[in-house]
């Protein structure tokens, strides 16, 4: 494709130019020129030092200069000539070529377009236009894993990432900033969600192995069909970050279909979390229990309200614990053996929990 596109440039350049001109590639091979004859040849070893220097370098009876893309190796312009005329002729096509050949790369490549889908830079009219373009399949199911880099490291963690999923026709490995690498997987119709955080597991493991010692954070969105929805299912792994953080800490993988009541909590305005505190408690109530009680009243919640159960798990006499549930009730006026004020009073504990850590809305 690179070679199509620069002749067609040579042809239309040589009308004006009445000399040779041509392109070799960081190999020296010629892969473009106005004498067709030339093409396929391997220029002298000598000539390779055109690829050192940003300015246009004589070498032989051709003046040279280098350009590239960020998207491919290093390319060189010829034109037969030493003088000034011949360096200015070379810097010109080096342009025209270095930004056509970019403008190219970034409308054909995949990769490009499928971040650009994801961070919503793309009319919903045109992807699917874009796609059908692109060979991009539109009724493959995929999801979108965002892996959070804790750690600053000179480790490549984008290099180490993208070798995981070799299948680039498939598998989408997108930088989105210097800590946020998101992971674009085409999954099976059948794949659960036990499938996909095994995979994010492999991810993190891999990472924070003791060769790259890289600490991370992986949200996982729900699995979608359509081009289109890829955008949904990045915004879920964002949110499944940013909800993990706040009320499951001890975990690195966070899934949008697992995080329950806490993805309600997290939509609701602050306003409305600020209301639902002072409805439910008393002024200061909440902040009054003391540490030992706010554990027993997790782990109460953990044994599901069983009293003995819980005793048991506290190494407590069972009066000791109904003790403490009525000393919890008559701050707070809500009883935990009762199933409503149970669910009441882990409601506002996580709710509590939101508006202390002020997350990230997105």
């Amino acid at each position: 494709m690179s070679n199509r596109l620069f002749q067609g440039v040579i042809q239309q350049v040589k009308d004006s130019i009445n000399t040779t001109i041509g392109v070799i590639d960081d190999t020296g091979l010629v892969i473009v020129c106005s004498n067709q004859m030339k093409i396929g040849e391997v220029v002298d070893s000598s000539a390779m030092s055109a690829f050192k220097n940003e300015q246009a370098v004589v070498i032989g009876k051709y003046t040279f200069k280098s350009f590239s893309t960020p998207q491919t190796s290093a390319y060189a312009v010829f034109v037969e000539g030493t003088d000034a005329v011949a360096s200015k002729f070379a810097d010109i096509v080096s342009i025209c070529l270095s930004n056509i050949k970019q403008y190219h790369d970034e409308k054909f490549d995949r990769g490009n377009f499928v971040k650009n889908i994801i961070l919503e830079n793309v009319l919903p009219s045109d992807i699917h236009i874009r796609a059908r373009e692109l060979r991009l399949g539109n009724d493959a199911y995929r999801v979108v894993l965002l892996v959070r880099l804790l750690t600053e490291t000179e480790v490549p963690a984008f290099d180490i990432i993208q070798n995981l999923f070799p299948d680039r026709n498939k598998d989408f490995v997108i930088a989105i900033n210097e800590t946020d690498i998101a992971i674009v997987k085409e999954v099976g119709v059948n794949s659960d969600t036990v499938v996909i955080e095994n995979l994010a597991k492999s991810i993190s493991e891999t990472l924070s192995s003791g060769e790259y010692g890289v600490d991370t954070l992986i949200g996982i969105g729900t699995t979608v069909t359509g081009i289109r929805d890829l955008a949904r299912s990045f915004k879920e792994s964002q949110i499944a970050l940013e909800v993990g953080k706040v009320f499951d800490q001890e975990k690195s993988i966070m899934a949008y279909e697992h995080l329950g009541i806490a993805r309600l909590i997290y939509q609701l305005p602050i306003t409305l979390c600020e209301m639902f505190m002072r409805d439910v408690f008393k002024a200061g109530s909440v902040d009054s229990l003391d540490q030992e009680t706010i554990f027993t009243i997790r782990k109460f919640f953990e044994n599901n309200l069983n009293v003995s159960e819980t005793a048991r798990k506290l190494f407590v006499h069972r009066n000791t614990l109904v003790y403490r549930l009525e000393k919890i009730k008559k701050i707070t006026g809500l009883d935990l053996r009762e199933f409503d004020d149970a669910i009441v009073f882990k409601v506002a504990l996580m709710v509590r929990k939101y508006l202390n850590s002020n997350p990230m809305k997105y």
